[in-house]
């Protein structure tokens, strides 16, 4: 038996939930998966965005003061 597009075959014991995480693993898509399901989430898209500009004012920092010194 052949699967070329690397996706899991369907069986009846599997868990709805787990079912999209499962094909995202099969399928080599994990790290999109989890920044698509973050992104959708308000709470997760503003841990992004604060940690993004978190980072951002760090490296503006690091700048300036190697500039002053």
């Amino acid at each position: 038996m052949s699967n070329s597009d690397k996706t899991p075959p369907e069986s009846k014991g599997d868990w709805e939930g787990f079912r999209e995480i499962d094909r995202a693993i099969a399928e080599d898509r994990l790290t999109s998966y989890t920044w698509k399901k973050t992104w959708a989430d308000p709470w997760g898209r503003l841990k992004v965005i604060v940690i993004f500009l978190g980072l951002s004012a760090f490296v503006a920092f690091v700048i300036a003061h190697d500039m002053i010194l």
